[in-house]
């Protein structure tokens, strides 16, 4: 499974915001951080907003921040948002799988573990852990060039 560069970004942006804790956060200043398009930012940050995710604050000191505290967010609920469903195969993106070889599949094992398996550690990762890591990372780095 691969996740698209809108998962991965909206994941990046809503480490940014939360690094700026009561504080807002513009897009110019994720796009120029995370050397992505500010352009493209702009449609995810849009996504992200409309399902209540982040809020915006016009003005000199606006952008946008997050409307909850990172403990709060799981990465799961970020790519999902992002991505849609996380399920590996298409026929289990249903309630109830309606492919008609569902009852005598043995690779459904394979994908009922997968699914499982990438569930568990998506959602088990909050914003605040990656926050934490973010810092770490960026201490660590500042010390290597000391």
């Amino acid at each position: 499974m691969k996740f698209s560069t809108k998962g991965r970004y909206a994941l990046r942006m809503m480490i940014e915001f939360a690094l700026n804790p009561g504080k807002c956060t513009k897009i110019n200043q994720v796009a120029e951080r995370q050397g992505i398009s500010d352009k493209y930012l702009e449609q995810i940050v849009t996504i992200l907003s409309r399902a209540g995710y982040v809020k915006s604050r016009r003005g000199a000191q606006g952008g946008y921040y997050l409307t909850k505290d990172p403990e709060e967010y799981t990465v799961g609920m970020i790519l999902r948002l992002a991505e849609g469903s996380l399920v590996p195969v298409s026929c289990m993106e249903e309630d109830i799988n309606s492919c008609s070889r569902a009852d005598i599949c043995a690779s459904m094992i394979v994908w009922k573990k997968l699914d499982t398996a990438i569930s568990e550690v998506v959602d088990s990762i909050t914003l605040a852990d990656l926050v934490n890591e973010q810092i770490r990372l960026e201490e660590a780095a500042l010390q290597e060039r000391v």
